[in-house]
Order: structure tokens, then C-alpha cells, then sequence
């Protein structure tokens, strides 16, 4: 478990310069964030059926719709980016959204010599099971709950989305008192609506940092802090340089001077 609040940007900064760019990258780490959350999937010419000489590489995009209208970073060049001044001081969490292709992700990871500072989040199981089968030492996250469309655009699902959220959020800390222990995960990155004082005495428990996501108001980070989060993972890191009076726990920026390696935790 790290000393501190993690300071996590989602897609980098995603508020501040389009995210999975090495501009809201760079954008976070000027914000203070001690970690940044990039995307990771393969397109349709990249399913692991296709043979591997043949397929295309590895994206940093959210979904195939993102990877379709820009040119987006590969895997390779976003991981030597963090290696590199100013993305070498802090911390990386991989998303992962397709499953397939974990050796290749493992192998890029430690390739670039980033183990010690990168962390592999997932909705999917079977991803979480093969990055533990391949490198026990990297670590891993479950992302809850798994969803595969943005149903809060949806108007006419509002409604309904907001029974099952309450649903959820009533039955997750069992969930994970359950589950938790047979993943063996280090953390846990939670929709925030889902996140209850409850739930944060699980994770606790099993030692696994809870990170909620995706956060953009200050008064619900302060308030998730209250509830128990060790962690907050936001588009705007702009808001973290208010919670540090706010917080139980100390607030971990990024290092000030530049210094290579990872924050400690």
C-alpha cells in the first residue's frame, strides 16, 4: 500500500490537452499527478487471431472510434516517452481494454524497464489471471464494474442506470470480500458512485488500494477521501492542489525536481 493519496490523470489530463497524448501527459505531470492512467487496445487489424507479423501494433486510444480519428501512440512510443524527462518521475497505470495480446504488453513493459513503476488495470478477469501468470511482480488492478458503452450519454437510460448503480453500490462490499483475495490484486479502481465507506474498509482489509475514478468535482473528491479512497483518478488534475487540507492521508505529487525513478509507495 503506497504512503498517501494517489494522484491519478486519466488519460493524462485529459480536461486540460485531448488525453492518451503526450501532451495531456506532460499536462498531468505539470498538474502534480504522481501517476497517469493511459488506454491500451488493439484495433480490428490487430485481433490476436491475426497472425503476429501481420497485425497491426498495439494503441493508446480509448476505443476503436479514438484510434480511428487521430493517430494515436503505440505502446512502444508512449512507454519509452516514460522514460524520459518529464514523464520519468512518475508512476503508470496501463488500461487495458481488449483481451488477447498480454505478453505483448508485459513484454513492452519490461522492455522499457518499467515494472517497479507501472501497475496493469483491467475489467477483464482472464487479463488479470494472464499479466499474473506472466510477471507476478507487476502489479494489477480490477476495474469495476464492466461496462462496454457510455450508457450516462444515454437519455433515456439515465433511469434505469441509476437503479442498477444503487444496486451495485449495496452489494459490492461483499463483492469484493469475496473476490478480492482469489484475484490477488493490489488495487481495486472503482466507478466513484459505486465507492461507500464500507467498501473502503474491504479493501483495507485485504491491503488493496482503492482507487475511484473518473472524478472532476472538488467536492466529490473531498468526499470520497472521507469515505476511505486511497486514491482519485481524474481528467482535471488541476482540482488535486486543493484536497492536500483536505485529506486524511498525505497528498503524493510528483517529484518537484525531476529526479528518475518512482514515487515512493
Amino acid at each position: 500500500m503506497p504512503d498517501g493519496l494517489r494522484l491519478v490523470g486519466h488519460k493524462g489530463a485529459d480536461l486540460i490537452a485531448p488525453g492518451n497524448t503526450l501532451e495531456s501527459f506532460a499536462a498531468a505531470v505539470e498538474a502534480g499527478v504522481d501517476t497517469i492512467e493511459l488506454d491500451v487496445l488493439w484495433t480490428r487489424d490487430g485481433h490476436p487471431r491475426i497472425a503476429a507479423a501481420e497485425r497491426t501494433p498495439l494503441w493508446i486510444a480509448h476505443d476503436w472510434h479514438d484510434a480511428e480519428r487521430r493517430t494515436p501512440l503505440t505502446l512502444d512510443e508512449a512507454l519509452r516517452s516514460f522514460t524520459e524527462p518529464p514523464l520519468d518521475r512518475v508512476e503508470i497505470d496501463l488500461d487495458i481494454k481488449l483481451p488477447g495480446r498480454e505478453e505483448e504488453i508485459v513484454a513492452a513493459v519490461r522492455e522499457h524497464g518499467l515494472l517497479e513503476r507501472a501497475m496493469i488495470s483491467t475489467m477483464e478477469l482472464s487479463t488479470l489471471a494472464r499479466i499474473g501468470e506472466l510477471e507476478p511482480g507487476l502489479r494489477r488492478g480490477w476495474t469495476y464494474p464492466k461496462v462496454t458503452k457510455d450508457w450516462a450519454s444515454k437519455r433515456w437510460a439515465k433511469a434505469p442506470m441509476l437503479a442498477a448503480l444503487v444496486w451495485m453500490r449495496r452489494r459490492l462490499p461483499g463483492l469484493a470480500a469475496r473476490e478480492l483475495p482469489k484475484l490477488g490484486v493490489e488495487a481495486m479502481w472503482v466507478y466513484h458512485p459505486l465507492v461507500s465507506p464500507q467498501l473502503a474498509r474491504i479493501a483495507a482489509l485485504a491491503e488493496v488500494e482503492l482507487i475511484a475514478w473518473t472524478v472532476d468535482d472538488h467536492s466529490r473528491m473531498r468526499k470520497l477521501v472521507s469515505a476511505g479512497v486511497t486514491g482519485i483518478c481524474s481528467n482535471d488534475p488541476r482540482l488535486f492542489a486543493e484536497l492536500n487540507t483536505h485529506s486524511a492521508l498525505p497528498v503524493r505529487f510528483s517529484n518537484p525536481t525531476g529526479t528518475k525513478g518512482a514515487p515512493e509507495g
